[in-house]
């Protein structure tokens, strides 16, 4: 299983990257399973509008649903993986790496401290039968 713990989680199921004065996001591989095959993905432009906490930034579309993914916290979009608007399944295959969805310029750092770490957001995910 991959190593997680470096990583921040929202209880939208995203998570984020921190990287100097930018971070990465992307949804996480319970997600990305719950939603199935994805067919699509609409991404926000990169641009000097400021977005708020738990503003929608753009939608993942299955075949089955879709899911609006958030803004964690307040900043600038400084990125977008464009590879997924052709390669949308890049989600399902690989969503910690080549899955990314956005890179965003926090305005305020201190909301990365409400974010959730490894521990607590597996302690959110419902129980596997197999287990």
């Amino acid at each position: 299983m991959e190593d997680l713990s470096h990583l921040k989680f929202t209880h939208h199921e995203e998570w984020i990257l921190v990287e100097g004065d930018e971070i990465t996001i992307g949804i996480t591989d319970f997600a990305q399973s719950k939603l199935g095959d994805i067919i699509h993905v609409e991404l926000p432009e990169p641009d000097e509008q400021p977005y708020d906490i738990e503003d929608a930034l753009g939608l993942i579309e299955s075949l089955t649903e879709s899911m609006e993914f958030h803004a964690p916290v307040p900043g600038i979009i400084s990125g977008i993986n464009t590879n997924l608007l052709s390669n949308p399944e890049l989600i399902n295959s690989d969503p910690f790496q080549q899955g990314w969805i956005i890179k965003i310029k926090p305005t305020d750092m201190s909301h990365l401290d409400d974010l959730l770490d490894i521990v607590e957001y597996e302690a959110l995910l419902p129980e596997e039968d197999d287990e």
